[in-house]
């Protein structure tokens, strides 16, 4: 097995692009709390980090999560319920990184960013997948919108490669790469 004991995952709303290239905070998308976090559980993720620094993109991210963790959703739906018990919703990636450094002397969690654009320093998955081993925390970071700022994949440790399919389109839904992500590092299959 590998190190997903030591996995986390982070969506993060602020600082991405528009398509116009312009720096924004995109709006949560409903969708993305619940398939994120149900690959994510599939995977043996410890958390999903729900990144906003817009208060009230967070509190609709808790009213969300209430109703499937302890509201009428949660006993309606016991499965929805675990995976979206793994949601952590904080302002920054800082308070993701600062929350995973402080369980248990881990230490600082290896950020790797995910982006559609290939970059030259991009690892495989097979490399990261060997890095998982390490013992060591990770954070994977995706991005929403048009994808993270150029500045934002620069403070990373890693970019992960792009996923790339046999055609020039590459426009794949966040909740799909992260699910082609988790099975390529972590599936059964690789």
């Amino acid at each position: 097995m590998t190190g997903s004991a030591n996995l986390y995952l982070a969506l993060i709303h602020h600082p991405v692009y528009n398509k116009r290239a312009e720096v924004i905070a995109s709006a949560v998308s409903n969708l993305d709390l619940h398939d994120i976090s149900r690959a994510a559980k599939t995977y043996s993720a410890q958390a999903f980090y729900v990144v906003t620094p817009l208060a009230d993109q967070r509190e609709l991210v808790r009213r969300i999560v209430s109703h499937w963790t302890q509201g009428a959703g949660a006993s309606y739906n016991p499965d929805r319920r675990a995976a979206l018990e793994i949601i952590r919703i904080v302002s920054s990636l800082d308070d993701a990184v600062d929350e995973i450094s402080g369980k248990g002397g881990q230490g600082r969690p290896v950020m790797v960013v995910t982006d559609a654009r290939a970059h030259p320093q991009s690892i495989s998955y097979t490399e990261l997948s060997e890095m998982l081993d390490s013992g060591r925390p990770f954070i994977l970071i995706f991005g929403t919108a048009w994808g993270l700022t150029r500045e934002f994949i620069e403070r990373a440790d890693f970019v992960l490669a792009p996923i790339m399919g046999p055609t020039g389109y590459n426009h794949l839904s966040v909740r799909s790469a992260a699910a082609i992500i988790l099975d390529r590092l972590l599936g059964r299959e690789r």
